[in-house]
């Protein structure tokens, strides 16, 4: 009986993890989707109030400025592409991910090509994962 019990509980947990595993995934794919063809509200919907977003460059931008400087243009990602992405838990309301971040930018006018590596944090809000910090760096 005790096994049944623990095998119940076991894939309860995997099935919960695993469904937050691709609810996760998709919050990613929809801040990518958003940081090239940007939108105020998706944006918004998809960080946490307190975000802290950090470049490569050492520059940190708090939600606000990281919402305008892709609404605006400042930066303006055309493409990006997401490799090598591991997704793991700290309890049931944060995950932490890594991933390779390969784009073209026209920031400020000016072609360039990015490589990062990059370390985000989300954390489950009303439902809802909404990216709560952000620290890129160059690979």
């Amino acid at each position: 009986m005790k096994s049944l019990l623990f095998l119940s509980l076991f894939f309860l947990c995997s099935f919960s993890f695993a469904q937050s595993d691709k609810e996760v995934q998709t919050a990613i794919e929809s801040l990518r989707i958003a940081m090239i063809d940007p939108s105020t509200e998706v944006l918004t919907q998809l960080t946490a109030s307190n975000l802290s977003y950090g470049h490569s460059s050492g520059k940190i931008e708090n939600r606000e400025e990281f919402i305008e400087a892709l609404v605006s243009g400042t930066s303006d990602f055309k493409t990006i592409i997401l490799t090598d992405q591991t997704i793991s838990f700290s309890g049931k309301k944060t995950a932490i991910v890594r991933h390779k971040l390969s784009g073209e930018t026209l920031d400020g006018g000016r072609s360039n090509t990015v490589n990062l590596g990059v370390l985000l944090v989300w954390v489950k809000e009303k439902g809802d994962w909404k990216l709560a910090a952000r620290q890129a760096f160059r690979l």
